[in-house]
């Protein structure tokens, strides 16, 4: 049967649609989407998604819906994460998504999160490693550490490449002094990982920031899913991307390197820096990149139902 799994993130809303066994447990992929609509723009914390937001969220999902009728869907999962977290009109939008296309919105937790992006990301391995996922989003970022199928650590953390570009920087490019108080937060704020994180065997890197990151790399003119999956990058590698969109504005980012980084050219030097930081702390020098995330492990968790 085919399954469509959407996840509406602060940032993107992504969109997989995928043939699945249910005996087996097997996901094939037929389709993936992704829109960058933010609706998390300018979100405060129990204040309401602007409208105009809203308005951003629902062209995109009138147009994946259009696709999830052409490949007869049987099942429709759709997962919210932060920005809707944090909303006070999470209720309206709810309702506003039944009622315009009949599915129910499933806000999960910051624990959830970390369950579905831990999931989708060790889905490709069959083995009993320690695997360390970093799945860094528009709001939250979530760090989960596991054997195998089983996870032994996992925290959303309150930042994300939205809100620690919207916090943080305040000139284009942000000056020196802004990105040292960026990471000083980060260091802050992740730093009880290090008494909960041992011997990391695989560690993979979710999410748009090291996908974006790869494309780049490899000077793809548009994203490939063939050559990013399962790609690397290096503590080096970062800190090199670093040195050069933190001198580049926004406009010079999208500029360079065109429709590989659109949407994204505000706050990709944000999340490079969370990525390196959350590394250098648990002294990994690569990980892995995976576009396997949210939507992937909603499916896995929605399989897990029937078991």
């Amino acid at each position: 049967m085919n399954v469509a799994s959407i996840d509406i993130g602060t940032n993107t809303i992504l969109l997989l649609i995928a043939e699945v066994n249910l005996n087996s447990g097997e996901i094939r992929v037929v389709k993936n989407l992704h829109s960058i609509p933010r609706i998390g723009k300018g979100l405060k914390e129990d204040n309401p998604i602007p409208d105009e937001n809203v308005k951003r969220m629902f062209d995109v999902l009138m147009k994946y819906s259009k696709e999830i009728k052409k490949y007869k869907c049987e099942k429709v999962l759709i997962t919210g994460t932060n920005a809707l977290r944090i909303a006070s009109n999470k209720v309206e939008i709810i309702n506003e998504i039944k009622n315009n296309f009949g599915y129910e919105l499933n806000i999960i937790s910051g624990s959830e999160e970390a369950k579905y992006s831990y999931f989708g990301a060790v889905s490709g391995f069959n083995d009993d490693q320690k695997y360390l996922v970093i799945d860094i989003g528009g709001g939250s970022t979530e760090i989960i550490y596991g054997k195998g199928s089983e996870i032994l650590f996992s925290k959303s953390y309150f930042v994300g490449v939205v809100s620690g570009t919207e916090t943080f920087f305040f000139s284009d490019p942000p000056s020196e002094k802004q990105i040292k108080y960026f990471i000083n937060h980060l260091q802050k704020t992740f730093s009880e990982v290090t008494k909960n994180i041992k011997d990391i065997d695989t560690a993979i890197a979710i999410a748009g920031t090291p996908t974006t990151l790869a494309c780049i790399k490899y000077k793809l003119k548009s994203y490939d899913e063939v050559v990013v999956e399962g790609s690397t990058l290096s503590v080096k590698e970062l800190k090199n991307f670093i040195v050069e969109l933190s001198q580049l504005s926004s406009q010079e980012i999208l500029t360079k390197y065109s429709q590989i980084v659109k949407g994204r050219e505000d706050v990709l030097l944000a999340g490079t820096i969370i990525l390196k930081e959350i590394m250098n702390l648990l002294k990994t020098n690569e990980v892995k990149v995976s576009a396997k995330g949210i939507r992937y492990g909603a499916i896995i968790n929605w399989l897990n139902s029937f078991k």
